[in-house]
């Protein structure tokens, strides 16, 4: 749904609001945002660590930083993919989340790689376009 190439690297994100883990009542909305990282390039790359921005429904951000992703540093030979699932959750039904991984290839250079930014909607909020 939501793509980005830089560098080579594609990554492919898609977001999907998890109705069984939420409880709107309680200001408690989840997500689960599955992301694949497909090397395009004719580099082998290791993605190092990872950086989000997220921000809710009012404004708020929360800026998280990591070691690789899912407990993994994978390194990707030329027209391999590597894909993982994690989640997010929020107070305000709907919000967005942008970020960047931090790569090396094997050469040792250090490169920075754009998430393309996506929206964590929910049935519970409004939605508006901007």
């Amino acid at each position: 749904m939501y793509n980005r190439t830089t560098r080579n690297i594609r990554i492919h994100v898609q977001p999907q609001f998890l109705e069984g883990q939420s409880r709107p009542d309680e200001a408690k909305f989840v997500w689960a945002y599955t992301i694949t990282v497909e090397n395009q390039g004719a580099e082998i790359v290791t993605l190092l660590s990872r950086y989000w921005k997220i921000t809710d429904a009012f404004g708020r951000i929360q800026e998280v930083r990591g070691d690789g992703v899912v407990g993994e540093q994978p390194t990707l030979k030329p027209g391999e993919n590597f894909q993982y699932t994690s989640g997010c959750p929020l107070s305000t039904p709907n919000g967005f989340m942008v970020g960047s991984y931090h790569m090396k290839n094997q050469h040792g250079e250090t490169f920075e790689v754009d998430v393309p930014a996506f929206s964590l909607d929910s049935p519970y909020g409004e939605h508006s376009v901007n």
